[in-house]
């Protein structure tokens, strides 16, 4: 039997325009992804699991609840050269969001930080040293 492959991560947002200009800040591509009012997913590569993005609304209407971002769990992007994790981290604490971990050169081997969204989901960013 064929294992499942990792096709999404999905966060929700409370402010859509605040939220894509986040994930911009990141390298995400939303020029010709699927927009609409309560749902958006920039372009992907091949093999690229894709990023939804919901609406807080939709997605109360959708589950009877409201979405409460976790402050424990988190995606990580890969980057290329410690250098563009400093370079990142800093680019999204001068647009005004959050970062929660500076970027350190961790025990492990990578240049790594923590970026918080507008909505609270955890963004690690990371690259070998």
């Amino acid at each position: 039997m064929p294992k499942p492959v990792l096709d999404a991560v999905a966060v929700t947002a409370t402010d859509m325009a605040r939220a894509i200009e986040f994930y911009e800040i990141l390298g995400f591509d939303f020029a010709g992804g699927f927009l609409s009012e309560d749902h958006v997913e920039p372009v992907r590569g091949p093999g690229e699991p894709r990023l939804m993005i919901d609406s807080a609304e939709s997605m109360e209407r959708l589950t009877g609840e409201g979405p409460r971002p976790p402050n424990h769990s988190a995606f990580a992007l890969l980057c290329d050269r410690p250098a563009e994790v400093d370079a990142l981290a800093a680019k999204i604490a001068e647009a005004g969001f959050t970062v929660a971990t500076r970027p350190w050169d961790a025990f492990w081997g990578q240049r790594y930080a923590t970026v918080v969204d507008p909505d609270g989901y955890r963004v690690d960013l990371f690259a070998p040293l």
